[in-house]
């Protein structure tokens, strides 16, 4: 991990200039982590845009409210990005000042890392497994620091996303950025992007994992609601070396406990391509769109054959005490002819199913309502050809 006291160096960074010549930090409270996530952007960038540029220090506030210095501080990166030798960038990066030239060094360091991880002593399999680590080390910071665990996050093995036959498998370490970077992934679902920016910020998106996600088992879990709607199946290992799948929307069994026995771990999930007639959305309402936790989230799949619903997967998180896979919903249209009459009818079922509670991203009455909306929400995204008819829907509420 490179702090901002490993970027010093006798002069200031091109990113730290450019804050300086914009006038980009004021109060100075958030300017370590605007410098810190840009200059990591140089790192990974390939053909540099202003668009990217900004997106990659999301998640960084400024309660200055300067960010139309640190807007043009980056605009004035990203045009410096366009000299950058592609074939070499790190030499390249630390030849220009962007960081010290010990990173010149850092993938063997990475290496010796990773051969630390794995335990010589053989004590990995009994060991607590720790991921990204963005949510556990929230809720136990003193007890992880103290403990022996075992790290996953940066097992190639446990981050791998490949199609076998007409089957996708995600590995258990992959994060969001992961799958966003995935050429498998974006042939698969064209509006990638939009929904996965949804999810977190950039930070959390580098770092969470996949299983740490599901495993967390929390109500509001994004990637768990995208993951429930493919009706994915998990691979759990067990310490005896054997392993067992487990269908996802089986997983939960109550709120924030999951069928997990002890010593159990998630390996991999899996879940059966789309094919041309299959449609996917996920949809998310928090109070700020980007960068917050979702009061209400939903994902749909769905293979429509000549106006027919041939097969149906929905999911809610929000609703109800755990991640829910909308059963009764789903068996009521699967088919059904593809109609304002039948979804209608299926939101009465899906009203039905689940459980909201007030708290403080909404009451229940809220919650109840914004499912609905959402729900109506899907087929007006994805199939536009009938927007009329869904709207009416939409706005009879």
């Amino acid at each position: 991990m490179v702090t901002i006291e490993g970027l010093n160096m006798e002069q200031l960074t091109p990113v730290q200039q450019a804050f300086v010549d914009t006038g980009g930090t004021q109060c100075g409270f958030c300017t370590v982590g605007f410098i810190m996530s840009l200059s990591g952007y140089c790192l990974s960038a390939g053909s540099a845009t202003l668009e990217e540029g900004i997106s990659a220090i999301d998640g960084n506030i400024c309660r200055c409210t300067g960010y139309k210095s640190i807007e043009r501080a980056t605009g004035i990166i990203v045009s410096k990005l366009s000299r950058k030798d592609d074939k070499h960038p790190i030499d390249w990066l630390i030849r220009e000042g962007f960081i010290p030239g010990y990173f010149a060094g850092i993938p063997e360091r990475l290496i010796a890392l990773q051969v630390a991880s794995q335990n010589p002593n053989g004590r990995a399999d009994r060991l607590p497994k720790v991921g990204g680590g963005t949510d556990v080390y929230v809720q136990r910071p003193d007890d992880l620091v103290t403990s022996d665990i075992h790290p996953f996050f940066d097992l190639t093995d446990l981050k791998s996303i490949f199609l076998d036959k007409n089957i996708c498998y995600v590995g258990a370490g992959a994060t969001a950025t992961d799958l966003l970077e995935s050429d498998v992934f974006n042939s698969m679902f064209p509006n990638l992007r939009k929904h996965l920016k949804l999810i977190s910020s950039t930070q959390i998106r580098n770092m969470g994992t996949i299983a740490g996600n599901l495993v967390n088992a929390s109500p509001i879990g994004d990637l768990t609601a995208f993951f429930l709607a493919l009706n994915a199946t998990l691979t759990i290992n067990k310490p005896t070396g054997e392993v067992r799948k487990l269908p996802l929307k089986e997983f939960y069994l109550a709120y924030r406990k999951v069928d997990l026995k002890e010593n159990e771990a998630v390996e991999m999930l899996e879940f059966h391509l789309p094919d041309e007639n299959t449609f996917f959305n996920f949809e998310k309402v928090s109070k700020r769109t980007y960068l917050d936790i979702a009061s209400v989230n939903t994902a749909i799949r769905l293979a429509v054959i000549n106006d027919n619903i041939e097969v149906i997967d929905v999911s809610a998180g929000g609703v109800f005490a755990t991640p829910l896979y909308l059963e009764k919903t789903c068996a009521f249209l699967k088919g059904k002819q593809l109609s304002s009459e039948s979804v209608s009818a299926a939101a009465e079922i899906l009203d039905s199913e689940i459980s909201p509670i007030s708290d403080i991203r909404g009451s229940k009455e809220y919650k109840r309502l914004l499912l609905r909306q959402l729900f109506f929400a899907h087929f007006i995204e994805l199939f536009p050809q009938k927007n009329l008819k869904w709207r009416r829907l939409y706005e009879k509420y």
